[in-house]
């Protein structure tokens, strides 16, 4: 059912592969208590481990870990490579409650933006995933 992540040799993460992840196959085991799907497995995997670091320490903050469902978005500047993280509680871009918010100084994060969701399942904790895997 769930499975440590393995190292591989790091892959370009590309918005054509990460649009090949649609739901997953098995779960992975995450600090904090996190759990990955396929997808998510391989942005940590290759390279943006970072992105699911921020979203595991933000468990500390008594609203992000009452949510039962986060919308993560990540905005790099590709010219300045710097970055900002938000996490919502999903309740639509106008309404939504920010979470968390946090400014990444560097970053060489390929992609100008990318979204996740964090879902509270109740046999196996907080499931992190990339949207094209809800």
């Amino acid at each position: 059912m769930s499975a440590a992540l393995e190292h591989t040799q790091p892959e370009a993460i590309t918005a054509e592969t990460l649009a090949q992840f649609i739901g997953t196959t098995r779960y992975h085991r995450y600090t904090m208590g996190l759990i990955l799907t396929d997808g998510a497995a391989y942005l940590a995997q290759n390279g943006a481990a970072w992105l699911l670091d921020i979203v595991a320490s933000a468990r500390l903050v008594p609203a992000v870990r009452r949510a039962e469902f986060e919308f993560w978005t990540l905005r790099v500047d590709l010219t300045k490579h710097c970055a900002e993280v938000v996490c919502t509680d999903g309740n639509g871009e106008r309404d939504a409650n920010i979470l968390y918010r946090q400014s990444v100084g560097y970053t060489d994060f390929p992609l100008a933006e990318q979204k996740l969701y964090v879902a509270a399942d109740s046999s196996l904790g907080k499931v992190v995933m990339l949207t094209s895997e809800y």
